[in-house]
């Protein structure tokens, strides 16, 4: 092809920007173009030759191959304006829809869905996206009897359905159909759900069940806003229902008042629309269906979404929404693909400018369009030239199943003359065969508009799961699709070109929407029975504002017992002198070292601080478990080693530097260079250390690795280093609160306060322990019975009781307990043993960082799930994820009541109506937890409004701080 002649083909190929509400619509794509769906077959095979631009004829894209199957082929494109083109040709090309076009108008279903789903453009959206508030699929073990009626176009349908718990493989199904009277559609919503009420009475008197209570799900085929499963105000009537009282009500409770007079023990627990029903009908055990298309009188579509990206409603996992998208191109977006023939057809429509994708869609339009293009194509006299047309002027002369007749190869021509000749007219045979060939044409394209709607939502939801292949079922009701194999193979074949990344099966329902809709009053009654007991399960991890109030009360009443000289041997909270008597204030300089023990990992620095700020050079050494469980001598000789490998790393030689240590377990304090181990905490036992001066310990070390150069002048608690290593940037800082592996805190009280020293002028930093609040029994009402078999389970079962309920080291095997809870009363994965999850440690916190993500999808949840061979659901990612948000939750509160005390003590003890505070804050939990930190932050302002607490994150650990303890230490030597 040469440059002019592809430039022209371009002009026609490439997809029209969206038009305007108003403007004209674009010039149609020609047939053959390549891309292109076009519309004949066999029967008509003497007159489906297009002209090409040198006067030969081509085949139409959109024909079949040998066997009979649709095949695309290619073709050079011409314009429409031709003198070669014909009126039928230009009908036909108006009538036919290139590949790229339908990609253009893809894109804009996905904009348009996204606009659906924003909280902020969704009144605005021409998709609404409307949540359904349906959070599962069925898993197969769905019992019970259940009332079902359905609102058809011309009748009401009721259903009695049995679900067997076989995987719905077999329901058992009664069902009677009730006429609907003529002017019922267009009467009063009192007659029509008075109407729908005796139709139940008749129906449970005809099958004698008029004495049971019956859970009754309505499947209601409008638009409606849902804000629960069962309540739904209708946003507008289609398919010409226009009951007066009706639209902004809701739905359900004007069935329900309606069956009240007729009946008392019928209940409605559930609404949903057609494609709800049909998508909940196609899910068997195994084997879930996430979308479904009805394409009937009207079309919808629905899909399970991450309620995550559903911004009108707040939930968890995911929901079913249903797309609406009877309306896409009510905003304009449809206009360059719209043709006369569909503007006249939607001008004598109900609701004119409405509707416009379902009007090019649904089998109550579809005949219209037909009929239309016959009286344009008669007008130009390219058909019936012989006969008088008028009747073809008669709105609903030609029904669209009519027209399904007409496409069929066999009998097609036949029934065409027969119905041309019923309406008075003398066809001819090519009369006939363009008959046909409009009626493929109009046929083609609905099945290539509703290919371009689902390829929209398949492409989303690949997208959103961020998954390279979806592999899903589509669950598909609708007299087009059900009973007419070519729009089936259109549907198809065009879904599988828009969405190639995507592997679907398409599933016809078996008996319409109604054993669906038993299925979503199941599946509600299901869950409803789940979430109460799950309520039961997790209830006692869920604390009142009263809970954290009562707490908050308990922790400030063991902080005085622990200052007391009396009360302190009794005291939970041990609230231990440091000897640290002031924060740093920017005079401290000079080279130090710091040690920084509180864990598996240990770390050794070199800090340097100076007027132009701190530079530090550092080093993590591992401790290995048999150490860390061994003997003393064996712990502190790899310390000792640790630093030894240090020095010779960083050059320092000989030099003798002031050291601090941070030890970060409990330690009764003599001085600021001499601490009592008073217990082991974060899985430590080392031997012969308890009681002992650990800076002593470390010394004896030294001496034994003949180890010369060690000048401890300091040793501190890891929370102490964090408040010191915060405070050099911030005055304000005198706090410190460390949530990692294990938690505790530290402040600056005022030293008239501190009775276990002596003194009462200034201040001192107190090492609270708070991880052993509640180690005499106050807390025993807010112990679970998990958090009980975990601390049993401990090397220190009764011990940092408080630090059991908050720590790294503790929830990930919470959340553990709770889960095999779940499997063992069936509301996790199906009940079935998971052999992985009863080994202890196995599901470790950061797992609950991880899975409490905003916005991690499902199936990363799942597959985190999956490495620990738990094979699960969607519905057990999502309660999973609840047991994880519930633990943390609860241990942010908690944390947040303990801090509370800490402030509201500080701000009595300086006599302010206002404390303004800055807490100091290290530890992976509150870093690197999604949630923690802000649920800490939440609840600290709710329980303390008269404190203003800034929270700063620790950058270099509590090692930093330690040198900076040491630093105060020497500045105050050298004053």
């Amino acid at each position: 092809m040469s440059s002019p002649e592809r430039r022209t083909a371009n002009r026609w190929r490439g997809a029209p920007g969206r038009a305007r509400p108003g403007q004209p619509p674009s010039p149609p794509a020609p047939a053959d173009h390549p891309g292109s769906f076009a519309v004949v077959g066999r029967s008509c095979r003497l007159h489906s030759r297009l002209p090409g631009r040198d006067g030969s004829e081509t085949t139409a894209p959109w024909s079949r191959d040998a066997e009979g199957s649709p095949a695309m082929n290619h073709h050079p494109s011409h314009p429409t304006d031709g003198p070669a083109c014909t009126p039928v040709q230009r009908a036909l090309l108006g009538l036919t829809i290139p590949l790229e076009t339908l990609q253009v108008l893809k894109n804009r279903m996905l904009q348009a869905m996204g606009e659906g789903l924003s909280r902020q453009t969704h009144a605005q959206a021409s998709v609404r996206m409307l949540p359904t508030y349906i959070c599962s699929t069925p898993n197969g073990t769905e019992k019970g009897e259940f009332l079902v009626v359905e609102l058809c176009q011309k009748h009401v349908r009721t259903l009695w359905v049995t679900l067997q718990g076989d995987g719905n493989q077999s329901p058992q199904v009664t069902q009677n159909i009730f006429d609907m009277p003529e002017d019922i559609p267009q009467g009063t919503g009192e007659a029509l759900f008075d109407f729908i009420a005796q139709c139940v009475q008749k129906f449970l008197t005809d099958i004698s069940r008029l004495e049971d209570h019956l859970p009754l799900g309505f499947v209601f085929p409008f638009s409606c806003k849902q804000t629960r499963l069962d309540k739904a105000e209708l946003i507008s009537w289609s398919k010409n229902f226009s009951c007066s009282g009706v639209e902004g009500k809701d739905i359900v409770e004007l069935l329900q008042s309606a069956i009240n007079k007729q009946l008392k023990n019928v209940e409605v627990v559930a609404l949903m629309n057609n494609t709800v029903g049909t998508m909940m009908t196609c899910s068997v055990e195994g084997k879930p269906c996430e979308i479904a298309l009805v394409v009937d009188q009207g079309t919808n579509s629905c899909f399970m979404a991450e309620a995550s990206l559903v911004e009108t409603v707040e939930a968890s996992g995911r929901m079913c929404v249903s797309t609406e998208w009877g309306c896409f191109g009510d905003d304009g977006s449809l206009n360059d693909v719209v043709t006369p023939y569909d503007q006249h057809v939607d001008e004598e429509s109900s609701k004119p400018g409405e509707r416009r994708f379902e009007k090019l869609v649904g089998t109550l339009y579809l005949g219209e369009i037909v009929r239309h293009t016959m009286i344009a194509l008669a007008a130009e006299k390219a058909v019936f030239v012989e006969s008088n047309i008028n009747i073809l002027k008669t709105k609903g002369v030609l029904s669209t199943q009519q027209a399904m007749e007409i496409i069929d190869e066999e009998e097609g021509m036949a029934k065409a003359r027969s119905l041309l000749e019923g309406l008075g007219l003398r066809p001819s045979e090519p009369d006939c065969c363009r008959m046909q060939q409009v009626c493929r044409a109009v046929v083609s394209r609905a099945a290539a508009l509703c290919a371009t709607g689902l390829s929209a939502i398949l492409t989303y939801m690949c997208r959103s799961r961020e998954l390279e292949c979806l592999t899903v079922n589509v669950g598909v009701d609708g007299d087009l699709y059900q009973g007419h194999s070519r729009f089936r193979e259109i549907l198809e074949s065009v879904t599988a070109l828009l969405a190639p990344d995507c592997k679907v099966t398409f599933v016809p329902t078996l008996d319409g929407t109604g054993r669906g809709a038993a299925i979503v009053t199941a599946v509600a009654l299901r869950l409803v029975a789940q979430r109460r007991e799950v309520d039961q399960v997790l209830a006692p991890l869920r604390l009142s504002r009263d809970d954290l109030k009562r707490v908050q009360g308990l922790m400030r009443r063991e902080m005085d017992l622990g200052l007391g000289r009396e009360t302190n041997p009794t005291a939970s909270v041990r609230m231990l002198p440091t000897y640290v008597r002031n924060t740093p204030d920017g005079g401290e300089q000079g080279k130090f070292l710091a040690l920084d023990l509180g864990g598996t990992n240990f770390r050794v620095l070199m800090v340097e601080v100076g007027a132009d700020g701190i530079r530090m050079a550092s080093e993590i050494y591992v401790i290995p478990t048999a150490v860390t469980q061994g003997t003393g001598e064996a712990l502190f000789n790899h310390i000792v080693e640790c630093i030894m490998d240090f020095q010779v790393k960083q050059d320092l030689g000989d030099q003798v530097l002031p050291l601090g240590f941070t030890f970060s377990f409990p330690c009764q304090q003599l001085g600021l260079d001499k601490a009592v181990l008073l217990t082991w905490t974060k899985g430590f036992s080392a031997s012969d250390c308890v009681g002992k001066d650990v800076v002593q310990l470390l010394r004896e070390a030294a001496q034994r690795k003949q180890h010369l150069g060690l000048k401890v002048v300091a040793v501190v608690n890891d929370t102490v280093g964090t408040m010191m290593s915060c405070g050099y940037d911030d005055p304000k800082c005198e706090i410190g609160l460390i949530v990692g592996t294990g938690t505790n805190a530290c402040y600056m009280e005022e030293m008239h306060n501190v009775g276990t020293v002596e003194g009462e002028q200034g201040r001192m930093c107190i090492n609270m322990e708070w991880g052993a609040f509640g180690d005499n029994g106050c807390l025993d009402d807010i112990f679970t019975d998990f958090d009980l078999v975990v601390d049993k389970k401990t090397i220190n079962p009764g011990k940092q009781r408080f630090e059991k309920l908050i720590s790294g080291m503790y929830l990930g095997e919470i959340v553990r307990h709770i889960l095999l809870a779940l499997v063992d009363k069936r509301l996790l994965f199906h009940g079935k043993p998971c052999p992985k999850l009863q080994t202890n440690n196995i599901f470790p916190t950061k797992f609950l960082s991880t899975i409490e993500i905003d916005g991690l999808g499902l199936r990363k949840v799942q597959a985190i799930l999956e490495d620990l061979e738990l094979q699960a659901t969607f519905e057990d990612s999502t309660l999973v994820r609840e047991v994880c948000q519930t633990v943390s939750k609860r241990a942010a509160q908690l944390c947040a009541a303990g801090l509370a005390a800490v402030v509201e003590k500080m701000r009595q003890n300086q006599g302010l109506d206002q404390l303004v505070v800055t807490v100091g804050v290290d530890g992976t939990l509150y870093k690197l937890h999604p949630c923690f930190s802000q649920h800490v932050q939440q609840t600290l302002k709710d329980l303390a409004p008269k404190c203003i607490v800034t929270f700063r994150q620790s950058e270099d650990g509590s090692g930093k701080g330690a040198a900076l303890v040491a630093a105060v230490a020497c500045r105050e030597v050298k004053l």
